[in-house]
């Protein structure tokens, strides 16, 4: 059973394409428009060992903000729908992930109620033309509609760059776990039976 989905998403200031399959490879192809997203989004694609392919124009040139926001809110999208039921899945993920001196902390519950807790230190204002505060604002697009309670929180870390970084690489690692199917599970991962 393939666990794959698309989903595009047109406004008057984006227009965002996502084509996502869980048991992949990692193979990745992102185009945004703003290099270090890219970057950072091949990272968590790569990380996940999910197969993505993104493409998204927006309105880049008043700010990065929308693209952002808006790419979180449709990948979260290809993730919610690409679980289907979450029979089988692992559901539960929590790793540290370091990145040279950064370290974050990331961990998930694909539980179908979005809450993101996020705490990172106040860095550099952008990393390159990428306002750092974005990290969040993508995470937080992400969890809502992917239906995950993430936590990610910076244990360590004065380079925004290798903090971004570790936040997309552990992002991107705790999906793939949480996603993974447990051999040992044949239903749905609660004692409710619905998430």
């Amino acid at each position: 059973m393939s666990r794959s989905s698309s989903h595009e998403r047109n406004t008057k200031e984006t227009q965002v394409r996502c084509t996502l399959e869980l048991d992949g490879q990692g193979r990745t192809q992102v185009e945004t428009g703003i290099p270090f997203f890219d970057h950072m989004l091949t990272l968590l694609g790569f990380h996940a060992g999910f197969d993505l392919e993104l493409i998204a124009k927006g309105d880049i040139e008043v700010d990065f903000h929308h693209t952002v926001e808006d790419v979180g809110i449709v990948l979260g999208q290809c993730l919610r729908v690409a679980a289907g039921d979450k029979a089988g899945l692992a559901r539960y993920a929590s790793l540290h992930l370091p990145m040279d001196e950064a370290l974050a902390l990331v961990a998930l519950d694909w539980s179908g109620r979005p809450l993101l807790v996020y705490k990172a230190p106040r860095l550099a204002d952008t990393i390159g033309r990428f306002p750092f505060e974005l990290v969040q604002e993508f995470c937080r697009a992400l969890a809502t509609h992917a239906g995950l309670t993430l936590h990610v929180d910076v244990l360590a870390g004065d380079n925004a760059h290798h903090v971004a970084e570790a936040i997309f690489k552990g992002v991107g690692r705790a999906l793939g776990e949480a996603a993974r199917v447990d051999p040992r599970r044949g239903g749905v991962p609660s004692t409710k039976g619905l998430l």
